[in-house]
């Protein structure tokens, strides 16, 4: 499917883009007006850009229905102050019912029945029930055009953060399962990121990896492997060598499989490369390549 821009309506474009570009974390964002009416309302369109300085960038964009804009941004350039709110799963619902577009003036902490926390480095509230609050300075709002659906880049420079102790593991460090973080998809949907969601993968080694291209062939064109298994197999510094290749050789579960197929090379490969992935998944990288190579 081809898609030029250009020549849909601005609302299936941004249907298409949101369906396809996520899932995208949400800046629960609080701001007050100049008169101290407060606003509180989520933005997907958000993330972190800098930790030095540290800088949050989120896009209030102007409704495709009738090109006004949201009273974030208005506050935010009024002000020049806001605060971001991160949304975990305890508190989704809540957040989707302040994304309701009520009136200037009304406070969607009432409405959404979420409580209200001084700030102490800037005028808007904080949620309490929020895992994490960023106080932040407006740095610069950039705005990306003046038709509906243009986006407005609100720069925020983080001056103090809250964070839930109850989140944090051992090493003072947020724990992903604890975070209970959840993300935005297209339409009406939403994802957790908790249970099967969350996976673990190594970051590449800080020494070169071999890199996909010197994977031998027999292995690049599994039929058991995927491109993911193949990435991961790429990532290792060096090949193990002979002897380390041969001993693990004499491991029962890989003697079986040679005898078991020893007239029957496709199944042999075909048995010992699904062993080589169960050892991926179990982040065994070294016993991965040990069992693919019984085949060279």
């Amino acid at each position: 499917m081809r898609i030029d821009p250009k020549e849909i309506p601005t609302g299936k474009l941004h249907g298409l883009m949101l369906g396809t570009i996520g899932p995208r974390p949400i800046a629960f964002a609080s701001t007050v007006d100049q008169t101290g009416n407060v606003n509180l309302s989520p933005f997907s369109f958000f993330n972190v850009f800098s930790a030095n300085p540290p800088i949050l960038v989120f896009s209030p964009a102007r409704r495709v229905r009738d090109n006004t804009t949201k009273h974030t941004l208005e506050n935010a350039l009024e002000t020049k102050e806001v605060v971001i709110n991160i949304v975990s799963y305890d508190i989704v619902e809540q957040m989707s019912l302040a994304s309701t577009e009520y009136a200037q003036g009304v406070n969607e902490f009432i409405k959404s029945g979420l409580t209200a926390l001084d700030s102490e480095m800037v005028k808007p509230p904080r949620v309490a029930e929020s895992i994490a609050a960023y106080e932040c300075k407006v740095n610069e709002v950039i705005s990306l055009g003046e038709e509906g659906g243009a986006g407005n880049l609100i720069i925020c420079e983080v001056v103090l953060m809250h964070l839930k102790e109850e989140i944090l593991d051992e090493n003072g460090m947020p724990d992903p399962v604890k975070t209970d973080l959840v993300g935005r998809m297209g339409g009406d949907w939403y994802c957790r990121a908790n249970g099967e969601a969350l996976f673990e993968l190594p970051k590449p080694n800080k020494n070169l990896g071999i890199g996909y291209d010197q994977i031998p062939a027999v292995i690049r064109n599994s039929v058991v492997l995927s491109g993911n298994n193949l990435g991961r197999l790429g990532n290792i510094e060096k090949l193990p060598d002979a002897d380390a290749v041969s001993a693990f050789g004499t491991r029962s579960e890989i003697e079986e499989i040679k005898l078991r197929f020893k007239n029957d090379p496709e199944s042999m490969e075909y048995h010992l490369h699904t062993m080589a992935q169960d050892f991926l998944r179990k982040n065994e990288l070294e016993n991965a390549w040990l069992t693919l190579l019984q085949t060279n």
